[in-house]
């Protein structure tokens, strides 16, 4: 059974008004335990209001989003525990820290579940040192911090009620290359000690391309492309036409196609191509 099972999906907004805008539109797709799901699509594409259903704090004008097999809005008390089990961190979440300290912030999704102040401070130092947050700052003011600190505060607050699927809505979002590096490996840490299912949004094709089970394209509110990083990378054009980037090692082998050398569609990671040209070269002296 999938951790999360979506239902022939639909969220208008402004429903019966001049301003009524189809945001998703009859989505339906599984999502397995364990996996790490990417999902990339144009500003627009429906990504940001499609992930609020998987935890409920958006309700389907129809359809169903199951959690475990159970409809999320089954009940109050249901969504509401679904919201600890699924946690979501926004895009730019530092925005909104708001404690006293680095450790009241960490501590307020813990705090909510009703937990004692032992198992809220254990959670508290374990999700700081998964979102590489150091204890010199647990009791620092989030207003003293550095963007990134501030990011890695935010995804701590999250990884704090030790949710069964983590929902990331572009996590690396205005940070330099180190700093971006740098919160996807303690992302993929966390999800190797926890085996927790990962749902990932990004704009950047490298990284979904790498880290990415599988990947669902976006387009109009509707899943235009569902299947592994390859399968979807290997329709570059179609991608591009869509108004989206594809992945550095794509656009070198669209390229190199372009020229004339053959090369496999379904390249999409630097090292794959490297290896590829490498060998086309001991094997026959040119690319």
């Amino acid at each position: 059974m999938p951790i999360i099972k979506v239902d022939d999906l639909t969220h208008v907004y402004s429903q019966g008004t001049p301003f009524e805008k189809v945001a998703i539109d009859r989505i339906g797709l599984d999502i397995e335990k364990g996996e790490l799901l990417g999902i990339i699509g144009h500003t627009g594409s429906g990504k940001s209001t499609f992930i609020q259903h998987l935890n409920g704090l958006l309700k389907p004008s129809s359809g169903t989003v199951y959690f475990d097999g159970t409809d999320i809005h089954s009940s109050r008390e249901f969504a509401r525990g679904v919201r600890f089990r699924v946690g979501l961190v926004f895009q730019y979440p530092e925005y909104q820290l708001f404690e006293e300290t680095v450790f009241k912030d960490i501590a307020f999704g813990p705090k909510n579940m009703g937990l004692s102040e032992a198992e809220i401070d254990e959670r508290v130092r374990e999700a700081a040192g998964f979102a590489g947050v150091p204890e010199s700052l647990l009791e620092v003011s989030p207003l003293e911090l550095s963007g990134g600190q501030k990011r890695r505060v935010a995804i701590a607050g999250v990884i704090a009620m030790m949710p069964q699927v983590l929902i990331l809505d572009e996590p690396t979002a205005g940070l330099d290359p180190a700093g971006r590096e740098s919160i996807l490996q303690n992302i993929m840490a966390y999800r190797r000690e926890t085996d927790c299912t990962i749902v990932l949004i990004s704009h950047s094709m490298d990284d979904v391309a790498r880290l990415a089970d599988r990947l669902i394209v976006l387009d109009g509110g509707r899943v235009a492309m569902d299947g592994t990083p390859a399968q979807v990378f290997e329709r570059a054009e179609e991608l591009v036409g869509m108004g989206l980037s594809v992945p550095a090692a794509t656009q070198i082998a669209l390229a190199l196609r372009a020229r004339g050398v053959d090369i496999p569609e379904s390249i999409y990671t630097i090292n794959y191509l490297k290896k590829l040209l490498i060998a086309r070269r001991e094997g026959d002296g040119q690319c």
